[in-house]
Formats: structure tokens, C-alpha cells, sequence
């Protein structure tokens, strides 16, 4: 289907994925402070509280596009595609949400330098799917399509350098790490926050479809 024709008149598909994408930058941010601050026991309950908001704010917008979806005969792009990358974005903002309760229910008790790297990597990742996402109205345009490809590379290439950190994270503890407890803490941590990225670069990849498909 062509880009720039009538949108549904019950709602801006592309508008909706903007005000998701919106709102898993604040949940990874949120995040981001809750890591920095987390030895401040009344700053990490509020910025806990942010990303709950935020992510909740994102389930609301993921509900509404399937309502929109449903009771709309014409859509912007394919249907599942819609469908596809929606689910894809809110697992993002589902999987920071995880991230800090999983915090929580670990007690946790000191952010190493791999959470605080894997944090970074992931606002990185989440950051750029913002960018690529509000591309998406604008990719019959040759430029605005080269633009939203390469920003897909780039998530790409953050990814990997996630799965690189985790990596050597594993490494460290199983080396260096005595407490059977903290390993089993601290290895779940690792992996949810290597999730993150795994999610944006899934999001990337039905970004970059979408784009090859309709531009």
C-alpha cells in the first residue's frame, strides 16, 4: 500500500507508534537512573515508579492500536505488519520492566559495570528505534528510507556490542564470583538486559522490512 494516502479515520497508525517508541525512551531512561541512583533507596523507588508509568503508558497504546487495527478496513501498511511490530516495540518497554522488578525481587544489592554498560547499550538501542520509527511516515521519500535503513544498522551493530558485554560479564562471574547466589542474581540481570537489545534489533528488523517493502 502506498504511504501518504487517507489514514484510518479512527486513528494515525504511524502517530501511535510514535507515542509507544516516546514511551519506551522513557522506561529506558528511567531505568538508566534507577542503575545510577540505586544505592538511594527513595530514588530508586521513584524512578521504579517511571518506568511502571511508562510502561504502562506503552500497553496503552499497544491496546489501542489493536483497537484501531480491528475496526479499520484500510491501513498505511500491511495489517500484520502493524500487528508484528507494536507487539515487538511493547515487548521492549515489557522486558525494562522486567529488568527493574527483577532488581527488586533479587534484592540486588550493587550495580556491577556490566549492568551499568548493558543500561547504556540498551537506552542506546531504544533511542535509536524511536528514530527509525518516526521514519516510518516519511519512507516513500528515497532519503527518509536510506535514513531509517541505516538506523536499523546502527541497532544492529549496538546489539552485538551488547552480546559482547554479556559475554565477557558471564565470563567474570563464573571466574570471579564466590557467592553461588550472586551468580544465579547477577546472570539473570545480564540476560534480561541483553534481552533489551535482542527485542530492539527485532523491532529493526520488521522496521527495515516495512521500509523495503513500501518505499
Amino acid at each position: 500500500m502506498l504511504f501518504g494516502k487517507l489514514m484510518p479515520r479512527d486513528g494515525n497508525f504511524f502517530e501511535m507508534f510514535n507515542q509507544h517508541a516516546d514511551r519506551i525512551v522513557e522506561a529506558a531512561r528511567a531505568f538508566s537512573q534507577l542503575v545510577a541512583n540505586y544505592n538511594d533507596p527513595h530514588l530508586r523507588e521513584q524512578y521504579n515508579r517511571d518506568v511502571d508509568n511508562a510502561e504502562r503508558a506503552a500497553d496503552r497504546v499497544t491496546h489501542e492500536v489493536s483497537r484501531v487495527l480491528h475496526k479499520t478496513f484500510i491501513t498505511p501498511i500491511d495489517r500484520d505488519q502493524i500487528h508484528s511490530l507494536i507487539n515487538s516495540m511493547d515487548d521492549v518497554a515489557d522486558l525494562i520492566q522486567d529488568s527493574a522488578e527483577t532488581m527488586a525481587l533479587y534484592d540486588v544489592r550493587v550495580m556491577t559495570d556490566e549492568i551499568r554498560r548493558l543500561t547504556e547499550l540498551s537506552v542506546k538501542c531504544c533511542e535509536r528505534v524511536r528514530d527509525a520509527v518516526r521514519m516510518l511516515a516519511n519512507i516513500a521519500e528515497p532519503a527518509t528510507a536510506e535514513a531509517a535503513i541505516k538506523t536499523c544498522e546502527e541497532i544492529d551493530k549496538l546489539e552485538s556490542d551488547a552480546d559482547r558485554v554479556m559475554r565477557s560479564a558471564m565470563s567474570k562471574l563464573f571466574r570471579e564470583e564466590p557467592d553461588v547466589r550472586e551468580v544465579i542474581k547477577l546472570k539473570a540481570i545480564y540476560e534480561l538486559l541483553e534481552t533489551i537489545t535482542d527485542k530492539c534489533e527485532d523491532v529493526a528488523n520488521l522496521i527495515e522490512g516495512i521500509v523495503l517493502e513500501n518505499s
